[in-house]
């Protein structure tokens, strides 16, 4: 290999390696929280109300999920720094208030039961965790933007500390409940959950102290327009990406929904956290990208090369990973052993495994793309790549659960990866665009490009 393309590539590691340890990190709660539930009483209706519960956790930090991205991506002086901060502010409160209308009994009974069919035993355990996870969409949001923040100001191995002290405390909780308290495991569960969360906030607001007097005393950039970036620009810039997140977390409640109607839906319901928190270790490798590829990728994709290649190795590598162990007796220990489940559930966890494999592939590939079309401020096109995602799911989930008879979880998985698959292609053609619009375009002082504020359209 080239000497240069091994600095690029050296350069781009050191970059990604805090971040994928972060990711790593968070990857590794929903392994250790199934387990601990697993030992628990009632292991399958407190898994199941625990992966519902999450489930719903996971749709209501879904607008503020790319925060990170936003300040990876916005923030350059104090007037974008101040403007953006107020931004998150009302967006946590916000979806903060959303959950709480979930929580009304009349509501939460309409959408648990009326139309996802939760058994009474399942569904009364996810509205209590439900209420214990109430401050998780603002912890996250809090925490994502001053860790965008950090990142923006080239310090990502402070994200990766603030992990530490999220699995810390989210331990020390479980154990404490697990072994002081008799409580159900889903509440146990949510508990260890909202305490790690809430610890790495706060840590993350008091570690980003440098960078927030950096940002914050900055006068305007050179060149910079920064009154474009008000509420509006933000605003345009930033619901194309919180549409993507809210459509793309809303597949967990959707298959939860297809899978309470389907072929052993207590079974599938119990699994699929833990078959999913096991795919997820290894989709962590390219989650992680995405912050790298928007810090490292130029304002004119000047080494949009460089990530791609990268970005091919770490999927290759991420997929060769899962299949290890799904392929293997290493499924058997992992499931059966390390996750605790019956012989009976690990049956049932083996095939979505397997179906499993190319995923961390397509997250790579994914995150690299939303890296191009972010940096290029071309963020609708993110947007209809997960309504396709969504659609095929949709699509697929009740042809081959509904009308073919197969297994719940095993059809979710297939109709995802099917669905990822479909949204992945369609991102192509704009990714593409986007490279060659910016290689033909002069450079600009401008943050924005020569345009003006952000776009959500293709360039």
């Amino acid at each position: 290999m080239p000497s240069g393309r091994m600095t690029q590539g050296r350069s781009i590691f050191l970059f990604w390696l805090p971040l994928a340890a972060t990711w790593l990190m968070m990857a590794v709660e929903g392994p250790f929280l199934a387990a601990v539930i697993a030992r628990l009483a009632d292991p399958v209706f407190n898994l199941a109300a625990y992966g519902v519960a999450y489930a719903f956790a996971l749709l209501a930090e879904a607008p503020v999920i790319m925060l990170m991205s936003a300040a990876t991506a916005l923030i350059e002086d104090g007037p974008s720094f101040r403007r953006l901060r107020a931004f998150t502010y009302v967006l946590i409160a916000a979806v903060t208030a959303a959950m709480m209308l979930l929580l009304v009994p009349a509501i939460y009974h309409v959408i648990a039961v009326d139309m996802i069919a939760l058994p009474a035993e399942v569904a009364h355990r996810t509205y209590i965790a439900l209420w214990i996870l109430l401050p998780w969409p603002g912890a996250i949001g809090f925490r994502r933007f001053y860790q965008g923040l950090m990142i923006r100001d080239g310090r990502p191995r402070l994200v990766a500390y603030g992990t530490v002290l999220r699995l810390s405390a989210m331990t020390a909780t479980a154990f404490g409940l697990f072994f002081g308290f008799s409580l159900p495991g889903a509440y146990v569960g949510a508990a260890a959950l909202t305490a790690g969360v809430s610890a790495e906030a706060v840590a993350s607001r008091w570690m980003a102290r440098a960078s927030i007097r950096r940002f914050a005393t900055a006068p305007p950039a050179a060149g910079s327009n920064a009154a474009t970036l008000g509420f509006g620009g933000i605003l345009r810039f930033y619901y194309p990406l919180a549409l993507t997140s809210m459509i793309g977390l809303a597949v967990q409640p959707l298959l939860t929904f297809f899978m309470s109607r389907a072929p052993s839906p207590v079974e599938s319901l119990a699994v699929f956290p833990v078959v999913s928190s096991l795919g997820f270790l290894f989709r962590a490798m390219g989650l992680s990208y995405q912050e790298v590829a928007i810090a490292k990728m130029g304002r004119y994709h000047e080494h949009a090369r460089a990530l791609g290649r990268f970005a091919v190795i770490l999927g290759i590598v991420s997929s060769a990973g899962l299949a290890l162990v799904a392929l293997t007796p290493l499924s058997t220990f992992w499931f059966g052993t390390v996750s605790g489940l019956s012989p009976e559930l690990v049956r049932f966890a083996i095939t979505p495994t397997i179906l499993f494999i190319p995923l961390p592939l397509m997250s790579v590939l994914l995150s690299y793309q939303r890296g191009i079309l972010v940096v290029g401020h071309s963020t609708r096109p993110l947007t209809w790549a997960t309504l396709i995602e969504v659609a095929g799911i949709a699509i697929l989930f009740p042809v081959l659960g509904w009308k073919l008879g197969m297994v719940g979880a095993t059809a979710a998985v297939a109709a995802f990866i099917a669905g990822r698959l479909a949204g992945n292609l369609y991102l192509i053609r704009p990714c593409i665009r986007m490279l060659g619009d910016a290689s033909a375009t002069p450079s600009s002082p401008h943050p924005f490009g020569s345009d003006g504020p952000p776009r959500s359209d293709v360039a």
